[in-house]
């Protein structure tokens, strides 16, 4: 019988290495990450300096960096709306930017036509000053550490990674997965981290670990189950949940409109109900470590499933 190689791999995910990245992104040095704000002094705006961290740490783990230019605005704000909700179209004035999507791509042994994808949006709110811990500092970090845990894996899929941008318009997953479409490629699971562990101040008070996993067509739903499976085949141990949307939203909708119905998405909560979403208060000391660990897991387990023909 063949050893099974995800237990292993799933220890490695260090809680203390993704509470390092969170804080670094989301508090100091970088208190936003957004291309309409530059700290002082510093030669280029927060999101370009995330992209710098992120690509610094993938290239040291021996991943080239693939960037991907994309024309976006700043969301204006409308002070009407709830807070959570107060984002608006772009002022008729608002600078133009680009924006990068990020790759980093693992090449398959067997099956390299088959790519297992992973994929985060990396930036904060562009209409208000959030660090944006929870949306979306954590699942970039969990895209990160499952890059860095696999680092050395020799897998059998190709396994890419994609850091993109959700809160500046147009988001530029759209452009990733239309590109991918016009290529053809041939993604076989897309799981997209966002705001892992983000939940009720309820079930932060009672110590939930909570994941949702969001489907939104049919073909998806193998993919949600799936995540419900290695959560209890690992004993990973987060109330695990999952969902089926009437529409695509999210960074894994921008795929599911470009024709790969079998994308998925990770969230803490659905309905999100994080009560510091798009506020100010979205800092990384309210973020729930362990919770962020074992959704990080949760995934690589799956992505692991899913890379050596298990499901």
């Amino acid at each position: 019988m063949t050893r099974d190689i995800i237990p292993d791999r799933i220890k490695q995910v260090d809680p203390e290495q993704l509470r390092r990245n969170l804080f670094y992104l989301s508090k100091a040095p970088l208190p936003f990450r957004k291309l309409n704000y530059t700290i002082p002094g510093h030669a280029m705006n927060t999101l370009y300096e995330a992209d710098d961290f992120i690509q610094g740490n993938l290239e040291s783990w021996g991943y080239p960096v693939e960037k991907e230019g994309v024309q976006v605005q700043p969301f204006g704000c409308d002070t009407s709306k709830p807070k959570a909700h107060q984002y608006a179209p772009p002022e008729a004035d608002a600078p133009w930017y680009t924006a990068y999507n990020l790759y980093a791509k693992k090449q398959g042994s067997v099956y390299p036509e088959e790519i297992v994808l992973f994929l985060s949006h990396k930036d904060s709110q562009s209409w208000v000053d959030s660090p944006g811990a929870y949306d979306n500092a954590a699942g970039t970090v969990g895209t990160m550490e499952i890059a860095r845990v696999l680092k050395d894996y020799r897998s059998q899929r190709s396994i890419w990674f994609l850091f993109c941008n959700e809160e500046h318009k147009p988001w530029t997953s759209v452009t990733a997965a239309q590109n991918a479409k016009a290529r053809g490629d041939n993604l076989v699971a897309i799981f997209n981290l966002d705001s892992l562990g983000g939940k009720s101040q309820a079930d932060a008070d009672a110590g939930r670990r909570t994941n949702v996993t969001l489907y939104t067509n049919p073909e998806g739903e193998r993919f949600a189950d799936l995540m419900v499976d290695v959560n209890k085949i690992y004993d990973i141990g987060l109330i695990q949940e999952k969902f089926q949307r009437q529409s695509p939203g999210d960074d894994d909708g921008s795929y599911i409109n470009a024709g790969y119905p079998i994308a998925v998405a990770n969230l803490g909560s659905f309905p999100y109900v994080d009560p510091n979403y798009h506020r100010e208060t979205d800092i990384p000391e309210h973020v729930d470590i362990p919770n962020v660990c074992m959704a990080t897991q949760a995934s690589l387990a799956a992505g692991l499933r899913v890379d050596l023909g298990e499901i």
